[in-house]
C-alpha cells in the first residue's frame, strides 16, 4: 500500500515546496531535523489489495515540523505563550493537533467533509475508518531511541564517533541536542569514511559482514517481536546486543551512539564509562539546556508516552470517543537501530494494563527509509567539504499545519521570529501552536457548538482555566495516570500553576 521511501520523499518534497525560506538553515553552515504528520486514506473496496495489484492508498502531509531546541527552566511562562520545546518531533505532533482542532470544527458545524464522523455518543466524534496516520522523522528521536550500539566492521553508517566531541573546531556542539555519536554530530573530518562520505553521500551503508545482516544500520528496516527483556533499565547497550543479537557473527560491539539527553532525577544514572557501556538504557531522559536545565523529556519518551495516550491531547480528548494514535513511524536514513527504536517507543510500556476504555498499547510498526534529509547535519557536512566556519544545527523552527487560516508558524526561542522584549505577550508574540493559542482554538470551537450538544465532561461542571479543561478529560486523565504508576513514574511534570491562564 505504502513504504518507506514513499513516506520520506511526500515529506521531503513537501519541506520543500510548501515551507518558506525563511526559517530553514542557512546552506553549508547550518543543518535542522524534519518531522511530520502523513495521512493515509485507504481505498473504499478494500478486497483490490493483493498481491498482484496492490491497492493505492491516498497520501497526505496534514502537519510538518522542524527544530533542534528546547528553552531552560528559567524560561518558561506561566502565560502559555512560549514554546518550551521546539524539537521537530515536537513541532510535528503540536501543528498536528492544531489540524485535529480543525478538521473537529468541520464536522461540528456540518460546513465540509472531515476527518470525522459522528460517535455513539452524545457529543463524540472517532476517525473515520478508512484513514490512518503515520510519523515521519528524517532521525531517530532523541534519548534511548539514539542509544544505538556501534559495531566494529569495514564501513561505518554515516559519521562515526567523535571521541573529543569538545575540541572539535569543525562542528559546533549543540547542547540540546545528541552528545558525541548521533547524526547530530559527526566524525573527523579527514578521515577515510568522512572523505568517503562526502564523494559519495547517498551510498547505503554496508549491511552485511561476514555474512551476517546487520540490524543497525542505514536501510530499511521493520517492526518486528520484541525481545525479552529489552525495557530493563539496568540493561547496557553491551548487554542489550547480547539480548537482542544486534551484533551477529563476528561483529563486535565497539562503542555506543550517545545521546545528550540526561536521566531523570529518581532514575538510575548512566555509567559513563568508555565504549559501550556508557549509556543505560530504557531510561527516562530530559533534553539538555546550555548550563539551564531544561523540563521537557526527550523525544523518545514523548513518542512512547503518544503511542498509549494517543496525539491529540488532553483538551481534543473532550470530543472524541477513542484517542488519535499514530499506525506507523518511518525514520530517514541515519544511524539507526530497530531494536533501539522498538524498545523506546513500545517495550519500555508493553506491560501496561488497566487503561481506561479506548486506550491502549498500540502495535507500532517502526520502518526506516533508505532516503537522506538534505539539511539533514550528515548530508550538509559531507556537501560542506572543507568549508570555512563551524556547522551549526539552526536556531529557527517551522509550524506547518493543513489548516486554511495561517498555515505557518517560524519561530526563534520559543517565540515567532522577530519578537522583541517590547512585543513579548503580546497577541501578535504567540505561536499558533504554543498552549495559549491551541486553547484559544479549543473554546473557539465550544464556542460554534450548541451548548446542549456538548459532550457531558464539558457540561457536568463550570470549567475556566486551561488546567480544568485538561483535568475535565477524565479517561484521558486516568489513562496518563496508569501509564505514570506502571512505567513511567519519573515524568518531570511542570507546577499546575504553568497552566492556570485562560
Amino acid at each position: 500500500m505504502w513504504t518507506a521511501d514513499e513516506i520520506a520523499l511526500l515529506c521531503y518534497e513537501h519541506y520543500g515546496i510548501r515551507l518558506p525560506k525563511k526559517g530553514k538553515p542557512e546552506p553549508n553552515n547550518e543543518w535542522t531535523l524534519l518531522a511530520a504528520v502523513v495521512k493515509i486514506q485507504s481505498p473504499a473496496d478494500q478486497d483490490c489489495d493483493t498481491p498482484d495489484k496492490p491497492a493505492q492508498v491516498t497520501k497526505e502531509v496534514v502537519s510538518m515540523g522542524t527544530g533542534t531546541k528546547c528553552i531552560g527552566q528559567s524560561k518558561m511562562r506561566k502565560s502559555g505563550d512560549i514554546l518550551n520545546d521546539s524539537h521537530a518531533e515536537v513541532i510535528a505532533r503540536r501543528s498536528f493537533q492544531r489540524y485535529l482542532l480543525h478538521q473537529l470544527q468541520l464536522a461540528a458545524t456540518l460546513k465540509e467533509d472531515s476527518i470525522f464522523v459522528p460517535g455513539t455518543q452524545k457529543g463524540l466524534w472517532k476517525l473515520r475508518r478508512d484513514l490512518f496516520f503515520v510519523f515521519f522523522s528524517s532521525h531517530t528521536p532523541c534519548g534511548d531511541a539514539s542509544i544505538i550500539p556501534m559495531l566494529e566492521f569495514e564501513d561505518q553508517p554515516c559519521c562515526p564517533v567523535i571521541r573529543d566531541w569538545a575540541s572539535s573546531s569543525s562542528v559546533e556542539a549543540s547542547s540540546n541536542l545528541e552528545s558525541p555519536g548521533n547524526e547530530r554530530k559527526c566524525e573527523d573530518l579527514d578521515s577515510p569514511v568522512a572523505k568517503k562520505m562526502r564523494l559519495e553521500p547517498m551510498t547505503a551503508a554496508r549491511e552485511v559482514t561476514n555474512g551476517a545482516t546487520h540490524h543497525q544500520s542505514f536501510g530499511k528496516q521493520e517492526s518486528g517481536p520484541i525481545s525479552p527483556g529489552i525495557n530493563s533499565c539496568n540493561l547496557t547497550v553491551e548487554g542489550l546486543a547480547a539480548v537482542t543479537r544486534i551484533a551477529p557473527g563476528s561483529a563486535k560491539v565497539i562503542d555506543v551512539y550517545r545521546t545528550g539527553a540526561k536521566c531523570v532525577p529518581g532514575e538510575a544514572g548512566d555509567s559513563r564509562k568508555p565504549g559501550a557501556a556508557f549509556h543505560q538504557v530504557g531510561l527516562l531522559r530530559v533534553k539538555p539546556g546550555r548550563g539551564d536545565r531544561t523540563r521537557s523529556m526527550s523525544c523518545s519518551d514523548k513518542m512512547a508516552r503518544w503511542n498509549v495516550l494517543g496525539c491529540q491531547g488532553a483538551l481534543l480528548m473532550h470530543f472524541l470517543e477513542e484517542p488519535i494514535y499514530l499506525s506507523a513511524v518511518v525514520i530517514g536514513k541515519c544511524p539507526y537501530s530497530q531494536e533501539a527504536m522498538q524498545r523506546a517507543l513500545t517495550g519500555r510500556c508493553q506491560n501496561v494494563s488497566a487503561l481506561p476504555k479506548g486506550f491502549g498499547v498500540q502495535e507500532l510498526k517502526i520502518l526506516q527509509s533508505d532516503l537522506l534529509f538534505e539539511q539533514s547535519r550528515c548530508a550538509v557536512q559531507a556537501k560542506r567539504a572543507d568549508s570555512p566556519g563551524r556547522l551549526v544545527p539552526c536556531g529557527a523552527a517551522i509550524s506547518w499545519s493543513a489548516v486554511p487560516e495561517q498555515p505557518l508558524d517560524v519561530t526563534a526561542n520559543g517565540f515567532p521570529q522577530g519578537t522583541t522584549k517590547k512585543t513579548t505577550g503580546s497577541l501578535q508574540a504567540r505561536s499558533q501552536i504554543s498552549k495559549v493559542e491551541l486553547f484559544r482554538s479549543f473554546q473557539k470551537l465550544l464556542s460554534r457548538i450548541a451548548r446542549d450538544k456538548w459532550p457531558d465532561s464539558l457540561r457536568v461542571q463550570k470549567l475556566d482555566t486551561y488546567q480544568d479543561y485538561k483535568e475535565a478529560a477524565s479517561s484521558y486523565q486516568e489513562a496518563w495516570s496508569t501509564l505514570r504508576k506502571q512505567a513511567f513514574g519519573s515524568w518531570i511534570r511542570n507546577p499546575p500553576d504553568y497552566h492556570q491562564f485562560k
